[in-house]
């Protein structure tokens, strides 16, 4: 049987993310890579780094039904290199890891309006949500 969180905990869990990702002195990044997510969140980064976004502090809004969603979009930065967006990866202002997860253009954790990265073109964050489980 898989593990059903109340949907008291999952909004919980979910405002603790956000105020993992808050941690530190100002506002944490969201980071794309090429290539494929690592197997965990503390595993070494791979790829190459296309972009990085600085959140807005807080990240996110307050959870509702075990969801988080980013605060402050869309937020648009220069491209640091060329490539084809694969994954992501959220740190506090500090650089600790928080979490990472799926990049695309519709239906991923973070969402941009275009996976076909250019360095020194705009990249787009359109939406991005965490989502715990509920029951």
């Amino acid at each position: 049987m898989a593990v059903r969180l109340s949907a008291a905990l999952a909004n919980a869990l979910a405002n603790a993310v956000d105020d993992t990702v808050n941690g530190g002195p100002a506002g944490g990044t969201v980071k794309i890579y090429t290539g494929t997510q690592p197997a965990t969140a503390d595993t070494a980064v791979s790829g190459t780094l296309l972009a990085t976004f600085t959140m807005s502090d807080p990240a996110f809004g307050n959870a509702a039904s075990g969801v988080i969603t980013l605060a402050g979009v869309p937020l648009t930065v220069a491209a640091a290199a060329t490539g084809t967006a694969g994954w992501f990866r959220i740190s506090d202002s500090t650089g600790a890891s928080v979490l990472d997860g799926s990049v695309g253009t519709s239906g991923n954790q973070i969402n941009l309006n275009t996976t076909s990265i250019t360095s020194g073109v705009n990249v787009t964050i359109t939406s991005g949500t965490i989502t715990m489980p509920t029951s």
